[in-house]
């Protein structure tokens, strides 16, 4: 079997404090794995940045491999996963590896090491999650745990999928060829939502699809995020509770999946 080739999707808005050391730390990580064989590349979407984001992405563009997307406005997270994930897909192989993180440091680098493995155990989905025993948030306010918390509690209790406990983390690994998959029965309407709510659509969407979930425990660092955070609190609340109510009510996702004729893809 061929070594999977490792892909790194960045949703990127005004992040000049945090890119070079987030693609230092990464590039830390990727010259211990490149010992294994695997080799990476870069899916970097600037949505709409109006700092020094831009300029800074095309100084890296000689020394990594990156794909640069650009958005003019600023669209939103959801816009900005589904065209990455669209355009890692279409470069991967079935068998290869793509990760989402955030580009705002806060991430661990050095977790896509064991992402890596649970993938190649077998896992089709890798989330590094906040809700295992070893995980920790150091920096983040009280109220955006309390959010995290009861998303997490009423996604399990109404669209429950195996394996899963944080919905909402935007830090994943997937098998290539699910993501193809997933394009090939919704189109770009696998993300429709902008916000930040577009991770639990994602996540709930490829479970109607047998995807093989799991879980590693991670050390959420909001410490080390420089800048403010781009969430709407209120916003981000108002629209995870429509998406829980859509996928609780509705059956358009699921009649997709039906008409498509696929019954797994692990």
């Amino acid at each position: 079997m061929a070594i999977p080739k490792l892909f790194i999707i960045l949703p990127a808005y005004n992040e000049q404090e945090n890119l070079p050391s987030l693609i230092k730390n990464l590039e830390s990580v990727f010259e211990r794995l490149s010992y294994s064989g695997h080799t990476r590349s870069y899916v970097i979407v600037d949505d709409g940045s109006n700092d020094e984001t831009p300029k800074i992405l095309e100084q890296y563009k000689n020394d990594i491999p990156l794909t640069i997307i650009t958005h003019c406005p600023n669209e939103g997270l959801g816009s900005t996963m589904r065209d990455g994930l669209k355009a890692a897909s279409k470069l991967a192989g079935e068998q290869d590896i793509i990760f989402t993180m955030d580009a705002d440091n806060s991430h661990p680098a050095g977790l896509i090491i064991r992402m890596t493995h649970m993938i190649l155990e077998g896992n089709d989905i890798v989330i590094a999650s906040r809700y295992r025993p070893g995980a920790r948030v150091v920096g983040l306010a009280w109220h955006r745990r309390l959010m995290s918390f009861g998303a997490r509690i009423l996604f399990q209790l109404i669209v429950p999928i195996p394996g899963v406990r944080d919905y909402t983390c935007g830090y994943r690994a997937y098998r290539a060829g699910l993501i193809k998959d997933a394009f090939k029965i919704y189109g770009d309407t696998f993300v429709e939502n902008r916000g930040f709510q577009c991770m639990a659509e994602i996540l709930v969407k490829l479970g109607k699809m047998k995807a093989i979930v799991t879980e590693a425990p991670m050390i959420l660092r909001y410490d080390k995020k420089k800048g403010t955070s781009k969430m709407h609190v209120y916003k981000t609340i108002l629209g995870t509770l429509k998406l829980i109510l859509m996928f609780r009510f509705s059956r358009i996702q699921t009649q997709k999946f039906d008409e498509a004729g696929l019954e797994s893809h692990s």
